[in-house]
């Protein structure tokens, strides 16, 4: 599928357009299936997952979050054998068999690492730009590497000052982020 098709498919989500999300389920359902029914899941356990993950896409669509590194069908496989698989956790199941579907894309942990890291960046780029301009600046300059001395020099503000002014920013941006739901569903993912 090329990334024009993935976006109408995204689009037509997000619009609730019965017959693209008939077509998303077509072609999707069966791999997923077979995943999870080869992973100790029955067919409640499929439905269930296939909801949840195209909840998860429609919310990220509705609030501009959504960024898709991968092909959509990359993508939500990964969502949904990480949603399955923190569930069997959860359940402390043992996993049978996590094999990957044959006529799927080559998936590895890389791949899944590879968008949520995407998705963290995302996320810490949405709060360091709500941030006021002098933490921007501060913080800025700090991440470039620069020293206390330097950033005191830059921006005219005392050393004692500009180390307060670095740890509120800081502070702040953290809470901002983890306090997100993208936050704790990426948290989530990571210890499972």
């Amino acid at each position: 599928m090329s990334k024009t098709d993935d976006r109408n498919t995204l689009e037509g989500i997000l619009a609730g357009d019965e017959l693209i999300i008939k077509d998303f389920y077509k072609e999707n359902l069966p791999y997923i299936r077979k995943y999870i029914l080869q992973n100790s899941g029955n067919e409640l356990d499929v439905e269930d997952v296939f909801q949840d993950a195209l909840i998860i896409i429609y919310k990220k669509m509705s609030d501009n979050s959504l960024e898709v590194t991968a092909s959509l069908r990359t993508y939500f496989y990964a969502i949904c054998r990480n949603m399955w698989l923190s569930r069997l956790r959860k359940k402390k199941k043992l996993i049978i068999d996590d094999t990957i579907v044959q006529n799927i894309n080559e998936i590895d942990d890389s791949i899944i690492q590879e968008i949520e890291n995407k998705e963290q960046e995302c996320l810490y780029r949405k709060y360091f730009h709500r941030l006021n301009d002098s933490c921007i600046e501060v913080l800025e300059l700090f991440f470039a590497g620069k020293s206390m001395k330097e950033i005191t020099s830059i921006t005219g503000y005392t050393e004692g000052y500009t180390r307060k002014k670095k740890y509120d920013c800081k502070k702040l941006l953290i809470e901002k982020i983890e306090n997100d739901p993208i936050f704790q569903e990426l948290k989530n993912t990571q210890n499972s």
